[in-house]
């Protein structure tokens, strides 16, 4: 009991505005860390970061290595399967994965990562869903080999999420369906980038139903307009892009550039072969302070840049939008995410971008 009322003291003193005495509090839970190699304390910190929103405690979540990165893990799954816990638990997952944590070889192999595709083929709030797919779009490049495991799961998510794009379910406020189209145009750019042929296989076969025509008229055809042929497809098949073979020689940041070499959006490129990195989303959007109690909306600088939401009636997030093609705001939205540029130490800034999107909040780097 002590110990645990020490513990607590420790935590409150964390936030202390004083930076020498966070300093030095983080230096102890980093020392406990190291010497003990039980879950109480990982589990204690989740639990204190989700009643706070602390971000020194967050820094500590971020930087944690093994052992604990399985009761990290192991605790996140719990909670992603309360609802109530459901999206703040994904947004400490976003924060943690985005950093590229040295074990994210093992999400491929941990419960979380079918609990979180269940979350995406079941959950119907449509912020928790936006939340997971940008979870699941950062993660799929640490993780490629998955595929040959849970591909079919990737793709059932993808023709659900997309038709909610077209039914536009009345108890859902317009400005988050606009973010939730953003998120399954990424999500369709990572499974094309990926797994060409057989994404492109799943598209002839789910969209030849005739209850889903609708549906690729209105979302997925406009989404295909928007990136070149795959080499893959004519070089590759189904079965070389699950071998694992393939993917042992890329990095993380191999394969994010991989897929934004096939975008044909005007305001994203890839650094590679000759394409320039493109600044138009700053001069479109200049930089404003947040407010975070307004609809969401993005205002980026670049890649490396730090980002704010500005406040954006609805209205002005759906004039510009015309059946059978992508928005144009959504277009500017996107552009962070697919361009995706990593810098010399291979950490993919997608995340902090991104996540604007829905939330309307900066997630500031830990």
């Amino acid at each position: 009991m002590a110990q645990q009322a020490n513990v607590g003291e420790l935590l409150s003193m964390l936030d202390s505005p004083m930076l020498g005495v966070r300093d030095d509090v983080t230096a102890v839970f980093k020392e406990n860390l190291s010497s003990d190699r039980g879950p109480m304390l990982v589990n204690t910190l989740v639990d204190y970061y989700l009643e706070t929103n602390s971000q020194p405690v967050l820094h500590i979540l971020t930087t944690l290595q093994e052992p604990h990165d399985k009761h990290l893990l192991d605790k996140i799954n719990e909670y992603v399967g309360k609802a109530a816990t459901r999206l703040s638990i994904l947004s400490l997952l976003g924060h943690v994965i985005r950093l590229q944590p040295s074990w994210k070889h093992k999400l491929s192999q941990a419960p979380l990562l079918p609990s979180l595709l269940k979350c995406l083929k079941m959950d119907t709030d449509v912020v928790v869903l936006t939340t997971g797919v940008l979870v699941l779009i950062t993660m799929l490049p640490m993780i490629p080999q998955s595929g040959k495991q849970h591909l079919l799961d990737f793709f059932d998510i993808f023709g659900r999420l997309s038709s909610w794009c077209l039914k536009k379910p009345g108890h859902v406020a317009e400005v988050y369906l606009v973010h939730l189209h953003a998120s399954v145009y990424a999500l369709f750019h990572r499974l094309y980038g990926m797994y060409p042929c057989n994404f492109v296989s799943f598209l002839r076969s789910h969209y030849s139903m005739k209850e889903n025509l609708e549906t690729f008229e209105e979302v997925v055809k406009p989404m295909m307009e928007h990136v070149r042929i795959h080499p893959e497809l004519v070089t590759g098949s189904k079965d070389h892009e699950l071998d694992p073979r393939r993917w042992k020689r890329l990095e993380t940041h191999d394969v994010v550039i991989e897929c934004a070499k096939i975008s044909l959006d005007p305001t994203e490129a890839s650094y590679e072969d000759g394409y320039s990195v493109s600044h138009q989303i700053s001069a479109r959007f200049p930089h404003r302070s947040a407010d975070v109690t307004a609809s969401p909306y993005v205002d980026t600088q670049n890649s490396y840049g730090s980002a704010t939401s500005t406040p954006s009636s609805t209205s002005r997030l759906t004039l510009l939008n015309t059946p059978g093609q992508l928005p144009q705001t959504l277009m500017c939205l996107l552009s962070p995410l697919l361009s995706c540029e990593a810098d010399h130490l291979g950490q993919v800034h997608c995340w902090k971008n991104f996540t604007l999107l829905f939330l309307g909040v900066t997630f500031k780097n830990p």
